[in-house]
């Protein structure tokens, strides 16, 4: 029994109807519990709503919990380790909000009404359950060593040149902090325009930035991009 829940649950087979039909369903739950965040105001239909969907998300943490010794092999491990595990931290987060509707009387759950943009963490629910979305988490996972070299690359030159603007003009930039914003805005050649160089120097090393900011931002899109193309002509 528990085995052909975990089979329904993560689709052990490529061909397995039960399992399609049963991301598909869990896809559509996760596109209904995001209608009331579209809302500034709420109403017994959006209440409905969000009560039918988050026990569906219980229910179905609550299964993926069950059978976690088949998903981690760890023995009886598996059902104190599975918690932690990237998607069960996003499955929870996605439930943890909802809980002041269905558990109205408990005090400290009230607190969770501060969290309500949390329930927006049931989008990242789709990584489980849309096939494309999966591909690209594997791609992501198998060009990690890549792409963590150009994060630490680009982390680097912003902190260099937020280092370097904030000396040169010290009069613009209250902080470090703000310093960093504007290497970040200036890394990705946004250029919100809110904080921004006066002096000749400066504005030399914005351009600079800016030229170099390019290159940086290319480079995970293509190291993706190759990764994916290379994922589809395996599973063709």
């Amino acid at each position: 029994m528990r085995h052909k829940i975990y089979e329904l649950l993560e689709g052990a087979k490529e061909d397995d109807k039960a399992s399609t039909v049963y991301d598909s369903l869990m896809m559509a739950v996760i596109l209904a519990s995001l209608v009331p965040l579209a809302f500034k105001q709420t109403n017994s239909v959006l209440n409905v709503i969000d009560h039918i969907t988050v026990s569906i998300f219980i229910i179905d943490y609550a299964l993926r919990l069950f059978t976690a010794d088949y998903l981690l092999k760890k023995g009886a491990a598996s059902f104190l380790l599975y918690p932690l595990t990237p998607m069960a931290l996003i499955d929870l987060l996605a439930i943890l909000p909802s809980f002041t509707a269905l558990l109205p009387g408990i005090r400290l759950v009230k607190l969770l009404r501060l969290f309500r943009t949390f329930r927006v963490f049931r989008s990242l629910k789709m990584l489980r359950y849309a096939r494309s979305v999966r591909i690209i988490r594997d791609v992501i996972h198998d060009q990690r060593t890549p792409l963590l070299a150009v994060c630490s690359m680009a982390i680097g030159y912003v902190l260099i040149s937020a280092l370097i603007i904030f000396n040169v003009e010290p009069e613009t930039f209250d902080n470090f902090f703000e310093a960093v914003y504007w290497a970040t805005v200036s890394l990705t050649t946004m250029g919100y325009g809110d904080i921004y160089p006066v002096t000749t120097v400066g504005r030399i090393v914005t351009m600079v930035s800016s030229f170099v900011g390019i290159a940086i931002v290319a480079l995970p899109a293509g190291i993706i991009t190759a990764g994916y193309m290379d994922r589809i002509n395996k599973d063709k």
